[in-house]
């Protein structure tokens, strides 16, 4: 039994894609820049997991926790980047705060659920404590860096093999775009950047990636069937054959992230959120962003492969020379003399 939204969408769509290329691509262009200004100024809001810290739920069971009482009681300690916010249920509440330089982790963790029991009564609770040491944050930032770095060549890579090198520049260009493009979401809404954001990239990388190998690997079929079609024709068919398999995918995938999102809590909505961003810019750069590159690759080599050297007028007016033609034409002669011998003896067997 089929789904019965799906009866809305097309069978067949021929819808111009390559027509607005250049200036979907002029777009493209501008939002990278801005996206990767952004990364430098203001910058990413590093969570504790890359800035170093101590992350702790606290519980006031049976009634609701007073954010407000929390977050003033921390600023009173002097310990820099606080953050206070409502976690799952009202009487729990979530916060993180940086180690004062000079001081050690665990004191100072001790100190504050001190300062927040003389401040929220006896009953209050801390679950969950971590730290995490400035040392530690830095190795973490910078393995969360690597590890995106060698998601994008291990893609490259497997495009290469797949496809052709063209085929691999198009697919390590939408890449880079979702991924910076991606990197601007995240400094835009001010979200924080922790190991769930750096597990959410390499997810959209994924996805991206994924989306990519279905538009190419029709393309790539197109192209074998259709040898005298114009190429921008050629990509507008591939991309019409499989865009409705692109719709159903990343609306499914997007209906089950808005559900994390909503119900997931506030440990889950960041990484959801840049998931659903992820998921929309990824679907968008195999269309504008892969397909052009790979159209001007293709035109390149195709131009390239049609410009044939030239026979000079001496090479066309060359005559063999004598003894070439003698040892040809007495060749030719031996052989009809074995074929007519080889009629008679057929012929007459005594």
């Amino acid at each position: 039994m089929s789904w019965p939204l799906i009866k809305l969408l097309p069978q067949k769509t021929n819808l111009q894609f390559v027509r607005f290329a250049r200036l979907m691509g002029i777009i493209s262009a501008v939002l990278v820049v801005a996206s990767v200004v952004s990364c430098f100024y203001p910058g990413l809001r590093l969570g504790i997991d890359f800035k170093g810290g101590t992350v702790m739920e606290v519980s006031t069971a049976p009634r609701a926790a007073d954010l407000g009482l929390i977050r003033e009681t921390l600023d009173r300690q002097g310990l820099g980047d606080v953050q206070v916010q409502q976690f799952g249920s009202p009487d729990k509440a979530l916060v993180r705060f940086q180690t004062p330089a000079g001081m050690e982790a665990d004191a100072t963790m001790t100190k504050v659920q001190s300062e927040l029991r003389k401040s929220l009564g006896n009953e209050a609770r801390f679950l969950n404590p971590s730290v995490v040491g400035p040392k530690v944050s830095g190795e973490l930032f910078r393995s969360g860096l690597i590890a995106l770095g060698l998601a994008i060549a291990l893609m490259f890579l497997y495009i290469w093999f797949r496809f052709e090198p063209q085929f691999g520049l198009g697919a390590v260009a939408g890449l880079l775009h979702d991924l910076i493009l991606t990197f601007g979401f995240i400094v835009l809404f001010k979200i924080e950047f922790s190991l769930n954001t750096v597990a959410a990239l390499l997810t959209v990388i994924g996805y991206s990636m994924n989306d990519t190998v279905v538009v190419f690997d029709r393309l790539r079929e197109n192209l074998r069937k259709y040898k005298k079609m114009p190429l921008g024709e050629v990509i507008d068919l591939s991309i019409n054959e499989t865009l409705s398999r692109t719709i159903i995918t990343g609306v499914t995938a997007i209906m089950a992230l808005a559900g994390l999102a909503i119900f997931g809590g506030d440990a889950l909505f960041g990484f959801s959120v840049v998931m659903i961003f992820g998921i929309a810019v990824g679907t968008y750069s195999s269309i504008y962003v892969g397909a052009p590159i790979n159209r001007s690759s293709c035109c390149g080599a195709s131009s390239v492969a049609m410009k044939k050297p030239r026979r000079s007028s001496s090479a066309r007016l060359r005559v063999p020379d004598a003894p070439a033609a003698v040892h040809r034409r007495l060749g030719r002669r031996r052989l009809s003399g074995r074929r007519r011998l080889a009629a008679r003896l057929a012929a007459d067997p005594r």
